[in-house]
């Protein structure tokens, strides 16, 4: 472990420095408060040993600090006090210490201390690994591995926000697998499974990193397209298209005979710097008509169709 040792004495500081050490684990030393957390935000120790008493931040400050300034990490906290009374130890339990120790330190009672540490905080990083996979588990579809709409309206307002603050363009677009029910009619919910699964990874395929791609539900996808105008995305959306009509995927309920998508595109762009729900309707909207054209087909939101020609 990375352990953190405050205190203003020279001497207690050596040999908490020594019992660390001896322990196995690597020190770094702090002679006053304000130093250690500087120290602690640049190095982000698992442990800190602080006295109560220091210049600076004194031990209590410091421990308030740290725990104000933890997200999913954890930090083990000692307080080191010569004062060994019962109102010392409550405000530092308060301040958000774990344990404490009195002085004159005893380096066998430290190494102790740093072995239930070490128990503490290696719990502590397993459940920020397992809520962190949670948090994932929760934003992805578990058919096609792609990311979900709870995924999307965070993407999206991210992006949006970002968008607006440095007038930067984006693009949003909605697709549909044509005729998905018959497909399932005809061919069974396990074949149209697959179906999707070959439709995401074709999306995916062909888009760039930092391109986001959803199931939004049913047989529909979502792309977000950061930093693209119309042309970019229509491109985007035509090279899309003719991927997934290369996999050939018979579709006898389809009038082309084989699995297809259409698409409908919006833009926030100069000139139509509109709500991310209003672009998100009007892609909703293209696509409707793609799909009153024939399906197998882009259409761009008619709000933004100009831009394509200009």
């Amino acid at each position: 472990m990375k352990v953190l040792v405050a205190d203003d004495d020279f001497g207690s500081r050596l040999v908490a420095q020594a019992a660390v050490e001896q322990s196995g684990h690597d020190c770094i030393v702090a002679a006053d408060g304000t130093s250690a957390w500087e120290l602690y935000q640049r190095n982000r120790p698992e442990v800190v040993v602080t006295d109560l008493m220091m210049p600076g931040l004194d031990g209590l400050d410091l421990c308030r600090a740290i725990r104000s300034a933890e997200e999913d990490s954890y930090t083990y906290l000692v307080l080191v006090t010569s004062k060994d009374s019962h109102a010392d130890v409550v405000a530092g339990m308060e301040a958000g210490a774990d344990d404490y120790v009195a002085k004159p330190l005893d380096p066998f009672t430290l190494h102790t201390r740093l072995l239930v540490a070490q128990r503490v905080t290696s719990l502590h990083a397993d459940l920020a690994r397992y809520r962190e996979a949670l948090a994932e588990q929760a934003r992805t579809d578990p058919l096609t591995k792609l990311h979900n709409r709870l995924k999307l309206a965070e993407d999206l307002e991210e992006l949006h926000d970002r968008s607006a603050r440095y007038g930067t363009d984006y693009s949003v677009a909605i697709c549909d697998v044509d005729n998905f029910k018959s497909y399932n009619d005809l061919y069974g919910h396990q074949a149209g499974d697959a179906a999707l699964q070959a439709v995401a990874n074709s999306l995916a395929s062909e888009g760039r990193k930092s391109d986001g791609i959803y199931r939004f539900g049913g047989e529909e996808f979502v792309l977000l397209l950061p930093g693209q105008r119309v042309t970019g995305a229509e491109t985007r959306l035509l090279r899309a298209l003719e991927s997934i009509r290369s996999l050939d995927i018979a579709h006898s309920g389809n009038p082309s005979g084989t699995l297809t998508v259409c698409a409908g595109v919006s833009a926030y762009v100069s000139g139509h710097r509109v709500s991310s729900e209003r672009l998100l309707k009007e892609a909703d909207m293209a696509l409707y008509s793609a799909k009153n054209a024939g399906r197998n087909r882009l259409e761009i939101a008619p709000e933004v169709r100009h831009i394509v020609r200009s």
